[in-house]
């Protein structure tokens, strides 16, 4: 036992830190994904995995002249060699290149089956065949030797593999990467070959070549999958700063299609190409989720009628469906339409980079113009050792009697070596090649034979020392061999691009034509409960007419409809999250309740990263003209303020746009439209109202990341519950949860400066009771009263006292035990 205790002397102890072990640590671990994992090397474009699975095969002959070979077999060969990690992840990435909807450029040959682009797994790598593709073995590993690139040894020390493959064309750009390290990432897109050689050709003759004509000759990525890419800023805040977001969509067209025998045509949109990396079968399947769930009107069936042939995806539209307003909805709800977030991410001498367009060209160039001046040297240290041999060859054959007599009297090779050395004044290495030659050499034939090698030979190291000691005509070399490259694997753009003017032009065709095709008037209910429907306005005034008055005593009611706008199918709706996000919502795409349906669930009806909450979002806004030309005052629970144009929500994608910036532990909790010409009112939880005017000295410009400014001070445990645009002449109207109200003139209060504390305007008869709500209200309406419970009453404004600040507030409703007033809906319908 004893020595079990002193196993460790202090000399075997190294006393350390605990967060400088972990720090260490992390950093080792983390350099290791980030260099020998994740990210790809910006010489020849590939990351280990990919680089060691190219050897194996090139070291186990499998050219693209010989038969295929299992992949198991070439599994085996590079975990075994080079690559320590599981069968798994190695077969993937040898997949992956095979893939020709994932690749651009495939550098293997599959035999078998590889997947899908509908995401069906390829089979096991027992029953699948590969080999090098042409354009791998000829242009990754056709010069490969340690005379081109250097070499390390393997995991074990058994084996050598190269550090770099001597790759002939910037494989990074022609065929993308995309991988996730340590605190970082990279997505690089695909490109076409022939652009891309003709930008590096353009560099190598004009060094001073601007962004602006580089981008013409390389104007953007182009995707296996084709597609359109709509706009070019995208792509070249890519290539001008390494980081972008490229818009892409699938390609469409309108058909007419015979659904069966005995029907009548109907029109379909037919997609014959998605966006790259796109499912099919999961873009189906979400198209059919919003058919089944009332989001996407209009379609009738949808059939995947791909073959060998290329894609086809058919959608049947219904007989009333208008195709360019059911295409523009596939645009926005769908994976139809989506981003490529551009990372130009590789790593550059050992070290990740984030790279421009030209950074990674030139870094590309730099590193073959160096393995050029590696083979060129390597060449011509072989072609001085031929032609060292050659000239002795050729001396002896010119003195061949001496030399014969030589061998006939030397009593041994040593000997007969030693005297051919002195007397024909030869290296050791021409006596050694003399010794070794055949009688055949002494043929006529022969002899012509080495006179024609010693021309070439001295040809070729004359070419060979131009081109090491003229840099212009060793990049002329390197232009020709582009040029060669090109002609062998170059081929035509499969990606569409449109430009920003042209989208901007399309995307108002488009909706001009949806809005001609789909305008219509009707009328949109959203309801407390946090469901959307739309009707027409004959069925809204029929309803009406049926409708029965809401008690006036609280009675448990199923739902309130709380927001009813009168507007037309063209027209859509704002709507803000409450995490600072905001959303479009088009009036076309909240679907026609039938008679007494209560609707879809408006979150339902927005992007699923809204969640199922209906408290997640605000009560929309409409939007229109009038509307477009004001400001948004968003204001989150804590009290802080910010103001923004309208128009800084004119184009929102379904991503959403965000509004606001929160800290942890807020959330946006009122987003109202203004002028500038008025002031804002805001109520605290603790009956304090603060007033001031809505200008760009309370309420400064400011971008849409920033947090805002502080528009109250809430003090703590308190929160702010009532925001809302006022005139001088206005009346307020203000609730507790207890049911105590009063009405005000809003010149009660005085205009102050944002960021103050309030007035105190609402005296509370018990302590226990809080502020829950702050409206304006017309000289004469109705309002209705909503409780914790489910519960509802509607009561004349009349009722209630118009009051002073200093005034004491009248009890207008009395909630169960445990029950709270939460909300006030004044009964006024403005038609907009």
């Amino acid at each position: 036992m004893a020595n079990q205790l002193n196993a460790f002397s202090d000399e075997q102890i190294v006393v350390t830190s605990l967060h400088t072990e972990v720090q260490r640590s992390y950093l080792e671990y983390a350099m290791s994904v980030i260099v020998g994992r994740a990210l790809p090397d910006v010489r020849d474009g590939l990351k280990p995995v990919h680089r060691r699975i190219l050897y194996a095969m090139h070291e186990l002959g499998l050219t693209p002249d010989r038969p295929f070979r299992k992949c198991a077999r070439v599994v085996g060969d590079v975990l075994g060699k080079y690559h320590p990690h599981g069968d798994q992840a190695v077969y993937d990435a040898l997949v992956r290149m095979v893939q020709d909807f994932s690749t651009r450029y495939p550098l293997l040959d599959g035999h078998g089956n590889f997947g899908s682009v509908d995401n069906d797994p390829p089979a096991a790598m027992r029953y699948t065949e590969t080999r090098l593709a042409p354009v791998s073995h000829e242009s990754l590993l056709g010069e490969i030797s340690e005379a081109t690139v250097d070499f390390i040894d393997n995991f074990d020390s058994s084996q050598q593999e190269p550090i770099v493959l001597p790759a002939q064309l910037p494989n990074l750009l022609l065929n993308g990467s995309s991988g996730i390290a340590v605190g970082m990432a990279t997505n690089i897109p695909p490109h076409n070959l022939g652009e891309v050689v003709d930008g590096l050709i353009a560099m190598i003759d004009r060094p001073t070549l601007t962004d602006e004509a580089l981008f013409k000759l390389i104007p953007g990525p182009d995707f296996p999958t084709g597609g359109e890419i709509t706009g070019t800023k995208g792509i070249y805040d890519a290539y001008r700063t390494g980081r972008g977001s490229i818009p892409v969509r699938g390609i469409a067209s309108f058909e007419e299609v015979q659904p069966g025998k005995g029907r009548q045509r109907r029109n379909a949109i037919v997609v014959t190409e998605l966006p790259y990396q796109v499912n099919k079968a999961g873009w189906i399947e979400k198209v059919a989720n919003l058919v089944n769930q009332g989001r996407l009107d209009g379609i009738a069936d949808i059939r995947d009628e791909s073959d060998r042939d290329g894609m086809r995806v058919v959608i049947e539209l219904k007989r009333e469906a208008q195709p360019h307003g059911i295409l523009a909805a596939l645009y926005k709800m769908t994976p139809l339409q989506s981003n490529f977030g551009a990372i130009m991410l590789a790593l550059e001498g050992g070290q990740p980079v984030q790279m421009p367009l030209r950074h990674m060209l030139q870094a590309f160039l730099d590193f073959r113009e160096e393995t050029l001046v590696r083979q060129y040297t390597n060449e011509l240290e072989r072609t001085d050792q031929r032609l060292h041999i050659v000239e002795g060859l050729l001396t002896a054959l010119d003195s061949i009697d001496e030399v014969i007599e030589i061998l006939r009297a030397a009593p041994d090779g040593t000997t007969a070596k030693m005297e051919l050395m002195e007397q024909f004044d030869l290296s050791d290495r021409q006596a050694d090649a003399i010794l070794a030659m055949p009688l055949r050499r002494l043929v006529g034939l022969e002899q012509e034979k080495l006179l024609n090698e010693f021309d070439e030979l001295s040809t070729v190291k004359e070419r060979l020392e131009l081109l090491l000691g003229d840099r212009k005509e060793r990049l002329k070399s390197l232009k020709k061999e582009l040029r060669k490259l090109k002609k062998a694997y170059g081929d035509e753009r499969r990606t569409r691009l449109q430009s920003a003017s042209e989208r901007a032009a399309e995307e108002e065709r488009l909706a001009n034509l949806v809005a001609e095709a789909n305008e219509e008037e009707t009328v949109v209910e959203f309801t407390r409960k946090g469901y959307a429907r739309r009707v027409s306005p004959r069925a809204y005034q029929r309803r009406q007419g049926k409708q029965e008055a809401l008690p006036t005593k609280l009675t448990e009611l199923d739902d309130v409809t709380t927001q009813t706008e009168f507007a037309s199918t063209a027209q859509a709706f704002l709507v803000f999250s409450r995490d600072g996000k905001a959303y479009s919502l088009g009036i076309n795409e909240v679907p026609l309740a039938q008679r007494q349906s209560k609707g879809q669930p408006l979150v339902n009806l927005l992007p699923d990263a809204i969640g199922n909450d209906p408290g997640a979002i605000l009560p929309p806004i409409l939007l229109s003209d009038a509307v477009m030309a004001r400001q948004v005052i968003l204001v989150t629970a804590n009290g802080k303020i910010k103001r923004l144009p309208m128009t800084e929500f004119e184009s929102i994608t379904a991503r959403g746009l965000l509004a606001i910036k929160l800290k942890p532990g807020d959330h946006l909790a009122y987003a109202v439209v203004a002028d500038l010409e008025q002031d804002l009112m805001l109520a605290s939880s603790g009956g304090r109202l603060l007033r001031f005017a809505i200008d760009r000295d309370q309420l400064p410009d400011t971008s849409r990341n920033s947090q805002g400014t502080q528009a109250i001070r809430v003090i703590k445990g308190e929160s702010v519950v009532g925001c809302v645009p006022i005139k001088n002449n206005s009346k307020v109207l203000l609730m507790s949860i207890k049911g105590y109200a009063k009405r005000m003139q809003v010149a009660a209060i005085n205009r102050s400066s944002r960021g103050g504390i309030g007035s105190q305007s609402f005296k509370f008869s018990q302590n226990s009771d809080q502020l829950t709500t702050l409206v304006v209200v017309p000289g004469a309406a109705d309002f209705t009263v909503m409780t914790s419970s489910d519960r509802a009453a509607r009561l004349k404004i009349d009722r209630v006292p118009l009051q002073g600040r200093s005034q004491p507030c009248d009890r207008m409703l009395t909630p169960a035990r445990g029950e709270t007033i939460t909300d006030i809906l004044v009964s006024v319908v403005e038609q907009g």
